[in-house]
């Protein structure tokens, strides 16, 4: 009977929650979210991983070039909008994909964001850079790339081997962050360094991952909880029920970009 209690609290709270989030975030922000999450990671690398175990926790650590929009319900290239690029243009062969970039954005240690790390992320990408990834497994996306050029401080170019006018959707995924340039590979698998709404804290394997807000952040106003703590439970009954104590009100899933 407690268990049959549990399962009807957690689903009703899931269920008012999810009613109520626009309302209740628009009036008020601040506050601890608590969630159970379903996997423990092999690191927190996005650019070595390829499960969401890494990526539900990891992106709101991050941002990309370009992200599809997040209140339009389906992705479509016309649902791609700018994130630390301003905008994005093809040369007329389209061949050369140009991005002005965000000025003022700081990685989470303080050093200026620049096309720079733009560069260094497509070079670690294709295998060029001197340090590499111990696990490239979105290397096929970037084949048909020839290379990537800066132009001063806030614009990078990307050169392609022949058109390709999907490339760009691939920029957009949750799978396509912005690595700093300064911070090696190994070091971004224990403790990753971004220019996202939320600071890593720290990964217990097998026991929790936690982020922190970004006062620092570049989009004013954001994010609007002041940190996220997610509590590894791979089995799915544990992870409902988990819903039961007073002092662990978690959602089951969730992605947390802004």
């Amino acid at each position: 009977m407690k268990r049959d209690l549990c399962v009807l609290a957690a689903v009703g709270s899931l269920s008012l929650a999810l009613f109520a989030a626009d309302a209740a975030f628009a009036q008020k922000s601040g506050g601890i979210l608590k969630l159970g999450h379903f996997d423990s990671p092999a690191s927190m690398s996005m650019l070595e991983e390829s499960t969401q175990a890494v990526n539900r926790p990891m992106s709101g650590v991050f941002n990309n070039l370009v992200m599809y929009k997040q209140d339009v319900p389906q992705n479509s290239m016309k649902s791609i909008v700018p994130e630390l690029a301003t905008s994005w243009s093809w040369n007329e062969e389209g061949t050369e994909l140009t991005f002005p970039l965000r000025q003022g954005v700081k990685w989470h240690d303080g050093k200026p964001f620049t096309a720079a790390d733009v560069k260094c992320t497509f070079d670690l990408l294709m295998d060029k850079t001197a340090e590499k990834l111990r696990i490239n497994p979105r290397k096929s996306w970037y084949a048909n790339v020839a290379e990537v050029t800066t132009n001063g401080d806030y614009e990078a170019s990307v050169h392609l081997k022949r058109p390709q006018p999907s490339f760009i959707a691939l920029l957009a995924t949750g799978w396509s962050p912005i690595y700093p340039c300064h911070v090696p590979p190994r070091d971004m698998r224990k403790h990753p360094i971004g220019t996202g709404p939320f600071k890593f804290v720290d990964f217990k394997p097998n026991q929790s991952i936690t982020v922190t807000r970004n006062p620092d952040y570049w989009k004013p106003g954001r994010p609007h909880l002041d940190g996220i703590e997610y509590t590894i439970i791979k089995d799915v009954s544990t992870r409902l029920l988990s819903f039961c104590p007073a002092k662990t009100t978690r959602i089951l899933g969730s992605r947390s970009r802004n």
